[in-house]
């Protein structure tokens, strides 16, 4: 079954296409293409695609996602492409954030859209390109199967006594004001690799900490592979810094800082999301590449933002620990989990009497790839894990259509007989 993977943005749209095994829960699959457009609605947009060792581009007027995902089907569908036409795709499965009340995966409805609009507020970078550019897909192409996959979804196993904020009944119930959580393919994905490389215990479930550190990161706790814990809230602004997003913060600061300067609320929350975070504490760059070469050249501010980002990961693993009464594995991904040995060593620095350390050696190898770091004879497992969100989409997708299926095959059966 071919399932093809969107990540949208305002004037991009990213794919990979996957051919998995037509079975519910079956974990193969194979990458067949990836590809994208960029600058949707300008004069010209680049379409590009690389499939079986060849790479395609080319460059054409692309005024929205629509367009731009007919494009990408044509490549896929041209001479040379992995599709002999179009309707090879079984659907369109999207790497969706914030659904509020419309959570885990389902297909793409005007309820769930409206959904997605109610938490646009919390999720204003994601949520409204993404409501767009399915509106108009639904619209444009309505024979093509659309299927949400809410980052939130992975969370909805988190206890309520961590899912909770201490505000009146009335705002969880009504204006769903909680800790949601995000980033749930990539913990997903990661809960279920280190379900597979660290070996059971029988009298208890796996106890793992996920650490997904990228641009955007989080940490998130997992009992038996399911999440129980995590550190970003009601919205992806919040939880650890990232790269420009300042990450919790207590609300009477905007309120603080809103009668110092006369600026709106609107106005510093933008700029709590677009030009704060590492960004903003090193006044250079967010990209952790940048601040460590700053820090080894003396950039103070360079190495402050470090440590108040592996002091806020820290908070998060030790509180996980506790939650979880011990820990048996921990897993490292996203763009600096995998590639920046400095932040991985610093995150599990003088942690050896709680079982865990890493072997300098192994972390610091130019490698790639998954690939265990902990030292020998640690008691917690310590993985690198390259994360595929993309993947974890592509097989939710094909669960939901193969359950939808088979909805409609029995209720075809109940009519026949009756039942």
């Amino acid at each position: 079954m071919k399932i093809l993977v969107s990540n949208l943005g305002s004037t991009s749209f990213k794919y990979r296409l996957f051919d998995l095994p037509e079975t519910a829960g079956a974990e193969g699959g194979t990458e067949l293409a990836r590809g994208g457009v960029e600058r949707i609605g300008a004069a010209e947009s680049r379409v590009y695609a690389a499939a079986g060792g060849r790479a395609w581009e080319s460059t054409m007027p692309v005024p929205d996602h629509a367009v731009a995902l007919e494009a990408a089907l044509d490549q896929l569908t041209g001479p040379g492409g992995p599709l002999a036409s179009a309707a090879e795709v079984a659907a369109v499965g999207f790497k969706a954030v914030h659904g509020g009340r419309a959570g885990g995966v389902t297909r793409v409805t005007p309820a769930v859209l409206e959904a997605m609009e109610e938490m646009a507020a919390v999720a204003p970078a994601h949520n409204p390109p993404y409501v767009r550019a399915m509106r108009l897909l639904g619209e444009r192409l309505p024979a093509v199967p659309l299927v949400a996959a809410f980052e939130t979804g992975f969370h909805a196993t988190i206890p309520a006594r961590n899912a909770r904020y201490a505000v009146p009944t009335e705002w969880s119930e009504r204006h769903l004001v909680r800790r949601w959580g995000f980033h749930g393919a990539s913990h997903r994905f990661v809960a279920e690799r280190l379900a597979t490389l660290v070996p059971a215990t029988p009298d208890r479930p796996l106890r793992a900490i996920s650490c997904h550190l990228g641009g955007s990161s989080s940490v998130c706790w997992i009992r038996g592979g399911q999440s129980v814990g995590t550190s970003m809230g009601m919205s992806p602004q919040s939880g650890l810094p990232q790269n420009n997003r300042a990450g919790d913060l207590d609300p009477y600061a905007l309120l603080h800082v809103a009668k110092s300067t006369g600026r709106s609320f609107e106005d510093l929350l933008v700029e709590l999301s677009t030009q704060a975070g590492l960004a903003g504490m090193s006044g250079t760059s967010g990209d952790m590449r940048d601040l460590e070469e700053a820090a080894a050249q003396g950039s103070e501010r360079a190495c402050e933002a470090i440590e108040v980002y592996v002091a806020a990961i820290r908070h998060w693993l030790g509180a996980g620990i506790v939650e979880l009464g011990g820990l048996d594995a921990i897993g490292f991904a996203g763009g600096i989990g995998e590639n920046s040995p400095a932040t991985r060593a610093a995150v599990l620095a003088g942690l050896a009497d709680l079982g865990i350390a890493i072997d300098p050696i192994a972390n610091q190898a130019p490698a790639s790839g998954e690939r265990p770091i902990a030292a020998a004879g640690a008691a917690a497992a310590v993985w690198v894990i390259p994360t595929n969100e993309e993947l974890i989409v592509a097989r939710q997708t094909r669960d939901l259509l193969m359950t939808d299926a088979g909805r409609a095959s029995a209720g075809h059966d109940n009519e026949r007989t009756g039942g």
